[in-house]
């Protein structure tokens, strides 16, 4: 028998190169995309609204959850969506928003209708009524049963119209 030789990679055909290189490549810069997309920070606040909030004494925050937003049925744009957002529950009020864009706001001085709920680890905060009507729904970092009990003390605060359940 012949023995097996090598042949030094200087020495191979160069098309080999090329598609190993392209190959390369394209799985980095998909890793990068994943890791950059999977990065986005969602918990910045503008300075007044962060003093605001630990004025009224924050007592959960989270920052970067995946949040699902679900439309009633019936509706052009029923459905749901997944999107990364924080949320700050304080005495006084719940604010879920990204970088500091609300995306739900519940204050002393909020009039819409408003319900918490949980179902295992899992919380929807329902926002509106009819077609303005979403919930949110997410999976708190910690004791949800805590999470929900702060989020209900702020609705039956508010002088809106409320409905609790679970």
């Amino acid at each position: 028998m012949f023995p097996l030789q090598r042949t030094p990679l200087e020495n191979r055909p160069s098309q080999a190169l090329p598609t190993v290189s392209l190959t390369i490549r394209i799985a980095a810069s998909l890793l990068l995309a994943l890791l950059i997309s999977g990065c986005e920070r969602t918990g910045r606040l503008p300075p007044e609204l962060q003093a605001g909030f630990e004025k009224e004494g924050i007592v959960h925050r989270a920052d970067d959850l995946t949040f699902r937003r679900t439309r009633p049925a019936g509706q052009r744009d029923s459905g749901w969506d997944e999107k990364r957002a924080s949320i700050i529950v304080t005495s006084q009020s719940v604010f879920l928003h990204v970088n500091g864009k609300p995306l739900v706001e519940i204050t002393p001085r909020s009039t819409g209708f408003y319900e918490v709920s949980r179902d295992h680890d899992r919380i929807s905060l329902h926002a509106g009524s009819g077609k303005s009507a979403a919930s949110w729904s997410f999976r708190p970092p910690d004791d949800a049963n805590a999470w929900t009990l702060a989020i209900r003390s702020v609705i039956k605060n508010a002088p809106s119209r409320r409905a609790d359940s679970g």
